[in-house]
């Protein structure tokens, strides 16, 4: 059966394969595979987004991402999204905006909103949605466990990486790797204290998003940890992200959050790198301490398993990468999400 499926972003991030956020990511993946298996795939996204389906851009908001334009943004999308429905047949519409209770569509087709984030960072209204049709799921079990309970959520599909995209091999150098967004619940701070006292280069790689309290929290609290060993790159696309991941000797996730996921700690495993990480949420499941990297509790310890971390084998990572972390089983439990959505049955 050919699906017509309507991917929703969250209207303040671009989406491509290039894409710093785990949303977004996510959200391309799809795309990718909708169009690769046959299906009609149409994307809202902000302009300058990148679909391999159809796309329907809504306007960039420049400058700081404030509640006035966060408030345009979420406009925009439902503008979006009813002018889509109105022209075209879809058989599913799938949310990916922490907001998507602000956007939701009509009464119409069957709805399914992917939980990125932590539960407690949704509203209400979002965990419990009035619409009909409208149905939930997390990227973890960690993340589901923590859900409150509702009846529209389903079971979790957890999140994939391109295993065999990321499998370029390079030299091991001597730095340690941050990459994500420089923001304070992801404790950049943390990683380049770790580094300090670890003696050992850092990469710091990333979006600083521009939210007044992200711009502040790099200003304060990450720039003035930067030195000539100690580098902030900025953001990376996917193939300068395969070298630096493939050519560092560890990864540092000191997240001060429950992680829904965690994509990097799939693509550093994926890359033969082992991950040096605080056990929030869900890394606790996707790290396997001492065979593909260590968990620790603080910026101390990660400083001392920065320095045992020749110690991981990174035939073992990839391997741990190749068994449970590959895209291929995310796309088809979506695939077959939408399939039994489309269909009418229940969630």
């Amino acid at each position: 059966m050919s699906l017509s499926v309507l991917s929703v972003a969250y209207p303040l991030a671009r989406v491509s394969p290039d894409s710093t956020g785990g949303s977004e990511q996510v959200l391309s993946t799809l795309d990718r595979a909708l169009v690769a298996a046959g299906h009609r795939s149409i994307v809202v996204a902000p302009e300058g987004s990148r679909a391999f389906g159809a796309l329907a851009a809504v306007p960039w908001t420049g400058g700081v991402l404030d509640d006035d334009a966060k408030a345009s943004a979420q406009a925009a999308n439902r503008a979006a999204i009813a002018d889509v429905l109105s022209r075209e047949r879809v058989d599913v519409v799938h949310l990916h905006g922490i907001d998507f209770d602000r956007y939701l569509p009509a009464p119409g087709p069957p709805v399914l909103a992917t939980l990125h984030l932590p539960p407690g960072w949704y509203t209400p209204e979002a965990i419990r949605p009035a619409r009909a049709r409208t149905w939930l799921n997390c990227v973890s079990a960690a993340q589901h466990a923590a859900c409150p309970p509702s009846p529209n959520l389903v079971g979790p599909i957890e999140n994939g990486v391109p295993v065999a995209r990321l499998a370029a091999r390079h030299a091991k150098r001597g730095f340690a790797l941050f990459l994500g967004r420089i923001c304070p619940e992801k404790g950049v701070h943390l990683a380049l204290q770790a580094a300090h006292r670890a003696d050992i280069p850092l990469i710091v790689a990333g979006e600083v998003y521009p939210y007044a309290a992200h711009r502040d929290y790099f200003d304060a609290m990450v720039r003035p940890l930067l030195d000539a060993r100690r580098r902030f790159v900025g953001p990376v696309g996917f193939a300068r992200k395969r070298r630096l991941l493939s050519a560092a000797c560890c990864l540092l996730v000191p997240s001060l959050a429950a992680e829904t996921s965690s994509l990097v700690v799939r693509e550093a495993a994926a890359c033969g790198t082992p991950v040096v990480a605080f056990p929030s949420g869900a890394i606790a499941e996707a790290v396997e301490d001492g065979r593909s990297g260590f968990l620790v509790p603080d910026a101390d310890a990660m400083a001392a398993a920065i320095r045992r971390v020749g110690a991981i084998d990174p035939e073992v990572c990839r391997a741990l990468a190749r068994d449970r972390f590959d895209e291929s089983a995310m796309v088809q439990r979506y695939l077959a999400l939408y399939a039994r959505l489309a269909g009418g049955a229940a969630a």
